[in-house]
């Protein structure tokens, strides 16, 4: 195991487990709020409120430079969405990757929503990108490795037809939202660092319906699939134990 991995001690995932409840309860929040005619801003606005209420801190607002408390990322647009004046349509799915700080530690967590009616292709990408993630985390125990989950996710979302990007991959979490080890979303079973009892990770399938290839728009933030194709996103900060992994920002979803 790489020594630049961060095992936490009991009191720090207790305080891990209260953020991660506050940053699920905010990711629940904007995705009650994802319908047509409501903007991006208003639902940056609202979980901003809400993180703030809760004693926490918004993770992402400056984190970078970033202008906001949530990547809002709508249709073919993978990650980093700024909120702003956009209308929120029919049929649009909204991608909303969400964290908060609290007593110094992280919780990270995405998800990806119909707003109102969408169509049977889009309500698939979805579900496939949330249950390669459960695809993945069967193997997030100790003595296992990176690859483990990395492999299982790509395998699934690409036996289903879709893609999986390369370019940005899940990570550590804790007293930073980014720490070793990177987890990506492809790889090879038995590669990678070992999974070990107190590790805190961010699984975070980004799979796209056409090519895994990305570009970044001139906002330097907001990234989108190369050929236009739909994208979803799905991320919980996981906790390795003894057994089956602890899901820290664990909410229904559905």
């Amino acid at each position: 195991m790489s020594e630049n991995i961060i095992i936490k001690s009991p009191r720090e995932i207790e305080i891990m487990r209260q953020a991660g409840r506050i940053t699920a309860a905010a990711r629940t929040l904007a995705r009650e709020m994802v319908a047509p005619g409501v903007t991006t801003a208003a639902i940056d606005r609202e979980v901003r409120r809400f993180i703030e209420k809760s004693g926490a801190t918004p993770t992402f607002l400056g984190y970078g430079g970033f202008p906001a408390s949530v990547c809002l990322s709508i249709n073919d647009e993978v990650i980093h969405g700024i909120p702003g004046h956009r209308v929120i349509r029919d049929g649009d799915i909204v991608s909303v990757d969400v964290g908060a700080t609290w007593k110094g530690y992280v919780g990270d967590c995405a998800g990806t929503y119909v707003a109102g009616t969408g169509t049977a292709a889009a309500k698939n990408l979805i579900a496939v990108t949330r249950q390669s993630f459960f695809e993945g985390i069967k193997f997030a125990r100790a003595g296992n490795r990176v690859g483990d989950i990395s492999h299982a996710v790509q395998q699934y979302a690409e036996s289903h037809g879709c893609s999986v990007v390369r370019e940005y991959v899940g990570h550590g979490v804790g007293s930073v939202m980014h720490e070793a080890p990177e987890v990506p979303n492809f790889g090879r079973a038995g590669h990678g660092p070992v999974l070990v009892k107190g590790m805190t990770i961010a699984v975070e399938p980004m799979v796209n319906a056409g090519t895994w290839e990305v570009k970044v728009l001139k906002d330097g933030w907001t990234v989108k699939t190369a050929d236009g194709s739909l994208s979803a996103h799905y991320e919980n900060t996981i906790l390795i134990t003894d057994g089956e992994p602890e899901i820290l920002t664990w909410a229904e979803d559905l």
